[in-house]
């Protein structure tokens, strides 16, 4: 008989984990970008004016105003691109054709944290607002192309972006998770209200980005983290 999950799961210190806390845990959902790898500010400068430029060019403004939408969209829907495609009827194929490949030289092998992922016990998932392609450009430059038994982007996601809680549901639906038994970590808190409303057990991995400044945990968030190789070797350690 599996193990009963509580209601009420109580939040660990960040970095710890409480003794047979995830035990039931058997499917881990992954956010992507700046969670399993850090988005420098070399790169986020770079991914600001790769689609700030794109932003210009398809609505005819400059680059100061397309600057403006971007953010306004980010914030509003979780994702530029929804907003172009809600209120400028942008071809999301379009949007994924120009924007990629992006330049992926700040994105680092991380031997220590795939090696721990290995030893993670359960299966692993990729959970991502970003695109397949983009996705297994970073996990083939981060070494772990072969621990991820799936990616789950926004094409998949019907171009629905997290926080939206459908896409928690189609993902669960097409890979058979039971979010009872699942468990989502992610760097965006508000991305994890919609797993924890499901069942799941969230993970915060709290960062110095723009969108966690100021942000303190709230109910929906179970365990927070800044340190996700340590985190996980904690897991580990607790599952034995």
């Amino acid at each position: 008989m599996p193990p009963t999950v509580p209601r009420t799961r109580r939040k660990s210190a960040p970095g710890t984990i409480s003794p047979g806390a995830l035990a039931h845990v058997r499917d881990w959902v992954f956010d992507l970008d700046n969670t399993l790898y850090p988005v420098t500010r070399k790169l986020l400068a770079h991914i600001d004016a790769h689609m700030g430029n794109f932003v210009a060019g398809f609505l005819n403004v400059d680059f100061e105003e397309a600057r403006r939408i971007q953010k306004t969209y980010f914030s509003k829907y979780g994702l530029t691109l929804r907003g172009l495609m809600l209120h400028h009827g942008l071809d999301p194929v379009r949007y994924f054709d120009e924007m990629t490949p992006m330049d992926l030289d700040e994105v680092s092998p991380n031997p220590a944290l795939a090696d721990a992922l290995r030893r993670l016990p359960g299966r692993k998932v990729i959970h991502t607002n970003a695109s397949c392609r983009h996705a297994e450009m970073v996990l083939d430059r981060l070494g772990m192309a072969d621990i991820f038994a799936a990616v789950f982007d926004i094409a998949a996601a019907d171009w629905l972006p997290k926080p939206a809680i459908e896409p928690y549901r189609a993902l669960c639906d097409r890979y058979a998770i039971d979010p009872a038994r699942a468990a989502m970590i992610d760097d965006i808190a508000r991305n994890l209200e919609p797993a924890a409303a499901l069942g799941m057990t969230t993970v915060w991995m709290k960062t110095d980005a723009e969108w966690a400044r100021g942000v303190a945990p709230e109910a929906h968030i179970h365990h927070v983290t800044g340190d996700l190789l340590g985190w996980v070797e904690q897991v580990i350690s607790a599952r034995r």
